[in-house]
């Protein structure tokens, strides 16, 4: 019997392992068919064996254990830049999965307790309390939304187009059902039970089709040809610089060779997240004479950089996106609101701080929050453009970055390096794939050690300078859409969608009953 036990939990993980596969960068989408059936099958199968349901929380968490650890390993690499750090690897490399898999321990838990014997009610039960627990995953404590399913369809961008309707934890919703719909015709009770499976596939084709068509009508809309340009930069400096007093004057100098400005042309440059070491805001004038040569009225720069506030006599720090002109007058400044816990932020920092704790990102205090996420609205020089900034992670979360849609462009600027050579950085990439196509607007992403790329409102890569590589790349014409169904309504069609589902799990059971 003990064999058998730990067979089972080998099983469970490698479960979890091989749906890691399904995500970016790999996208062996179909490989989620195999592995959300059998986990489900396995979990119909062993309720007849115990009374004792408590057993199925530690099923769901070793299914999610595999799963996380093999897709979130990259975490570790950013404690390998301080020597300080590098003793919690093996902790950050078990415990962050752990904890992750306890959400998917509480989807094992949950099912059992409540599953109905209706066939189709527990299928659909499965898929409702899994989609609810991811949502609940994104939202509290600051909300981690990394790796939901639904990111398996990065690469098939006419069904993803969908997600301009549904969001993405609705499409997450109904792609664990469309995962799990296998194993209803392994267990189905009679052949009017199959209708569910090909119903899923039929709604797949149509998602399809709506994206097919969407694409379309985006190609054949007008084009706008920009009387500026924003310019996107990609870098390739060391994150060495936070810790081996790099010298700020040779990354500006680099920064200011791949910017290549004209002074010509209307520019808007944008730098990546937190680009130049040691330097501040208000101390970034003192390098106007690496500037002037090189910038004109005709351009403005949009840097990551870090700000600093005296409030009450306590100096803040923030990671920020501000707007210069030429002569590095500020114009305006956009202070993060969503903070990297451990890596921007200590939880209980006089606590962590006691232990000889500190954040991963600078040395010497954690970050304050901004207060608001701002419209930039840049009015400047005959230019005219609203940006919605944000920074790094930000992106990461549908339906909470913003409740205006009045702005043109959203700009993410992002630091990679901190995911090392791992998938970590297409794993963050493809959060702005979503995001533009659930806000209907193009995405202007600018990394240092990641990809950097324009995409457009329908979620099509128009251009991208790829990992690790410096240069640019130029906006200088557009198309819009009107606005999305989503971007109206965010999140609250995730509860329409939870509604359905109840609304099926009765009827399946009021039918099984009569």
């Amino acid at each position: 019997m003990k064999n058998k036990f730990y067979i089972e939990l080998i099983y469970l993980i490698l479960l979890g392992v091989l749906t890691s596969l399904s995500l970016p960068p790999f996208n062996y989408v179909v490989i989620n068919f195999l592995t959300f059936s059998l986990f489900y099958i396995f979990l119909i199968k062993k309720i007849e064996f115990y009374k004792n349901k408590r057993i199925f929380f530690l099923y769901g968490w070793l299914f999610g254990f595999g799963y996380f650890v093999s897709n979130l390993y990259w975490i570790s690499i950013s404690l390998t830049f301080d020597q300080n750090f590098k003793f919690l690897i093996p902790f950050t490399i078990i415990l962050i999965p752990g904890f992750l898999a306890l959400f998917y321990a509480l989807v094992a838990y949950l099912f059992v307790v409540l599953k109905p014997n209706n066939n189709l009610s527990s299928f659909f039960l499965f898929s409702l309390i899994f989609g609810i627990v991811e949502f609940v995953r994104g939202s509290i404590l600051t909300g981690f939304p990394w790796n939901l399913i639904a990111y398996s369809f990065s690469n098939q961008i006419e069904i993803l187009n969908i997600t301009s309707v549904l969001g993405t934890y609705s499409f997450n919703l109904f792609c664990i059902s469309l995962f799990t719909s296998p194993s209803i015709f392994i267990l189905r009770e009679n052949k009017k039970d199959i209708s569910i499976c090909v119903a899923f596939l039929i709604t797949t084709l149509s998602f399809y089709v709506f994206g097919s068509q969407n694409l379309e009508k985006f190609n054949n809309q007008e084009v706008k040809n920009l009387d500026y340009k924003i310019r996107i930069l990609s870098s390739n400096i060391s994150i060495d610089r936070f810790y081996n007093n790099v010298d700020p004057i040779t990354a500006i100098e680099e920064l200011i060779e791949i910017s290549s400005p004209k002074k010509s042309e209307k520019i808007i440059f944008i730098w990546p997240e937190g680009i130049i070491p040691g330097i501040s805001q208000d101390q970034l004038k003192e390098y106007k004479w690496l500037f002037e040569n090189k910038f004109n009225e005709n351009h403005l720069l949009a840097i990551g950089i870090n700000s600093k506030e005296d409030e009450n006599k306590t100096i803040k720090h923030f990671n920020s996106l501000s707007i210069f002109d030429h002569n590095l007058n500020i114009i305006n400044s956009y202070k993060k609101i969503n903070l990297v816990p451990f890596g921007e932020f200590l939880p209980i920092e006089k606590l962590l701080k006691g232990i000889g704790l500190k954040t991963i990102t600078n040395d010497y205090q954690s970050y304050s929050k901004g207060k608001e996420r701002n419209i930039i609205n840049l009015n400047y020089n005959n230019l005219s453009v609203k940006i919605l900034p944000l920074i790094c992670y930000e992106i990461i979360y549908s339906g909470k970055i913003f409740t205006n849609s009045n702005f043109d462009y959203i700009v993410n600027i992002s630091e990679d390096g901190w995911f090392g050579k791992s998938i970590g950085p297409e794993q963050h990439f493809t959060h702005s794939i979503f995001r533009a196509i659930e806000s209907g607007k193009y995405v202007l992403r600018s990394a240092n050690n990641g990809a950097t790329a324009i995409i457009n409102p329908l979620g099509v890569i128009e251009q991208k300078i790829d990992i690790n590589k410096s240069g640019y790349i130029d906006l200088s014409e557009s198309r819009k859409i009107e606005m999305t169904l989503f971007a109206k309504f965010g999140n609250k069609i995730f509860g329409i969608v939870i509604l359905l589902y109840i609304f099926l799990i009765f009827s399946f059971k009021k039918i099984k009953n009569e």
